[in-house]
């Protein structure tokens, strides 16, 4: 895909995200809480959440490359961003999901 074609493409796509937890870790509730608290202030924007528990599924947390958990991934738009912890800090969380606090007004 040209640079072009995947600019237009990033700027109509929704936030895709996946928050990879381990089981029924305190951080990892925490994380998932936080997470929706977070999205929750921005219900007009399109977010598609994938939760993928490595407990049950650890390859693909290997695969994926995730080594700590809580961690949660912005797949799209790019660029590609990674949190690990329990999203406590607002400020983080809304930097790496290119989110404003003026964007929910």
């Amino acid at each position: 895909m040209s640079p072009r074609k995947a600019n237009r493409a990033d700027a109509g796509a929704k936030l895709v995200l996946r928050l990879y937890i381990a089981g029924d870790a305190p951080n990892g509730a925490a994380a998932r809480d936080n997470l929706r608290a977070v999205l929750a202030r921005y219900p007009d924007a399109s977010v598609r959440l994938e939760i993928v528990d490595v407990m049950k599924d650890p390859e693909r947390g290997l695969r994926d490359g995730v080594v700590l958990t809580p961690m949660l991934i912005k797949l799209t738009p790019a660029p590609t961003r990674r949190v690990v912890g329990n999203l406590r800090d607002e400020t983080v969380v809304l930097a790496a999901l290119d989110l404003r606090p003026s964007d929910n007004e």
